[in-house]
């Protein structure tokens, strides 16, 4: 079943070559523990991936969604987003008109994938178009579909998720118009088969996330202490701008701009009860503060999705309160509850029921909206809740869970704090892999408080 039980390809083979030669032979950096490969490495790598995607992935997955053929069209700077993720390291929109052809004839292995473009589309896709010779791309487009007989033509057409509906109506209109009629019946929705692509990590991805996760994880830890926060000094939008001064020093991308918020023990502020709909102010961090960070990072094309929290000591103070500890403890529970209920085949809405109906049973009070993550991260696949809709989500949540996705585990706790007089929200959020079995976190989840300083070094009284 999928890949894992599959003998490696060649392809596959030479990109855990490559991938071995670039960390033993990379000098150590970013605080002598992650290697960041330079752009050109980067480009390597994710083209490798994409031909291991294509040649062993793809197949199975037409398979399941039923769909022998597969026609992906955008023009330039309006792409697809599943375009996007076909196009080589080295292109960063499709050029013209783009249009690529999937083709799996039935008990056939493999996918013949065409470009009907003045140009090959990295190495699988092949130029399929002289426009010498026939000077309509459409004609070509269409004639090549006739010529395959297939039985379902996918389209990304979708209702349910934005990635999966890229086709413009343009692009529709024409295809429609020039496709021979006897063929309009044929065409179908490609959303499943879209989706499938999109949330499906490969061994080789996965050998790799947990490494971007960790990357990720240390640079929230190092804006989360004294080397970034001066208390009395220091604002959140300070950190929020220095996390993206440091995105850039490292040569990643974000796919979102990061936010810092306080709770204290002041009855004036309610930030636990604040929408997420309206974004914190800027305040200046002080000791006793509660930070909470929403982070997310882009590196080979996969991206990361992190919320954790800090607690800046008072003086006097060498660790964090116990109330706080135990409040941490219930996030923890939270997400305990959240991934028993993660299993194959379940759709969004009915995990998000079962959990909710866990919370109610051991008395938590909380919120669940986690989600897909991968090329996109807010990706496609089931949708586990949403911050302002504890009920279903038609649709997206309706999706069912299927093995070889990750997703943000994200969620809040709210919990009563006596020693302050009200509630504090603990919000919780990592990356983590689900292989049709069990929950693994990408590179664990925070089980402790930061402490800004940090603990160890704070000498006290």
């Amino acid at each position: 079943m999928y890949i894992y039980a599959m003998m490696l390809t060649d392809t596959v083979k030479r990109m855990i070559f490559v991938w071995c030669f670039l960390v033993i032979a990379a000098p150590f950096t970013f605080a002598q523990t992650h290697h960041i490969l330079s752009q050109r490495e980067q480009a390597e790598v994710m083209d490798l991936w994409l031909e291991e995607r294509i040649q062993t992935l793809l197949p199975q997955l037409m398979d399941r969604a039923g769909i022998d053929l597969w026609v992906v069209i955008s023009r330039e700077y309006n792409e697809d987003p599943v375009i996007r993720t076909f196009l080589p390291a080295t292109w960063h929109a499709a050029r013209r008109r783009t249009m690529l052809l999937m083709f799996k004839p039935a008990g056939g292995q493999e996918v013949e994938a065409l470009a009907v473009a003045r140009y090959d589309v990295g190495k699988s896709f092949q130029k399929a178009w002289d426009p010498e010779s026939q000077p309509d791309q459409w004609k070509q487009l269409t004639d090549l579909i006739v010529a395959r007989k297939p039985q379902k033509i996918g389209v990304n057409i979708s209702d349910d998720f934005g990635h999966a509906d890229g086709l413009t109506s343009t692009e529709h209109e024409l295809l429609l118009q020039y496709l021979p009629k006897s063929f309009h019946s044929k065409i179908t929705s490609a959303q499943d088969l879209a989706v499938g692509w999109l949330e499906t990590r490969t061994p080789s991805e996965m050998a790799t996330y947990r490494q971007i996760q960790s990357i990720a994880h240390q640079i929230i830890q190092e804006g989360l202490s004294e080397q970034v926060i001066t208390p009395g000094v220091t604002t959140t939008e300070d950190v929020v701008w220095w996390y993206r001064e440091r995105i850039k020093e490292l040569k990643l991308d974000t796919w979102f701009h990061p936010s810092v918020d306080i709770q204290r023990a002041d009855p004036n502020n309610e930030e636990q009860n604040r929408s997420f709909a309206v974004r914190a102010e800027s305040q200046v961090i002080q000791p006793g503060d509660l930070l909470h960070m929403d982070f997310g990072i882009s590196y080979l094309r996969l991206m990361t999705d992190t919320q954790q929290l800090a607690y800046v000591l008072k003086p006097g103070e060498t660790a964090v309160p116990d109330f706080l500890n135990e409040a941490l403890k219930v996030g923890n529970r939270l997400q305990d509850i959240l991934t028993s209920q993660f299993v194959t085949g379940r759709t969004g809405n009915q995990i998000l029921l079962e959990t909710r109906k866990q919370m109610e049973v051991e008395g938590i009070r909380g919120s669940i909206y986690s989600h897909p993550m991968g090329y996109h991260g807010h990706a496609s696949g089931p949708t586990i809740g949403m911050w302002d809709n504890q009920g279903d989500t038609p649709g997206a949540g309706d999706y069912p869970l299927y093995p070889h996705t990750v997703y943000t585990i994200e969620l809040n706790a709210l919990v009563h704090v006596p020693e302050w007089g009200k509630d504090i929200r603990i919000l919780l959020e990592e990356g983590a892999y689900f292989d049709g079995e069990r929950v693994t976190y990408l590179n664990g989840r925070q089980k402790e408080w930061l402490t800004i300083p940090r603990a160890r070094q704070y000498l006290g009284n």
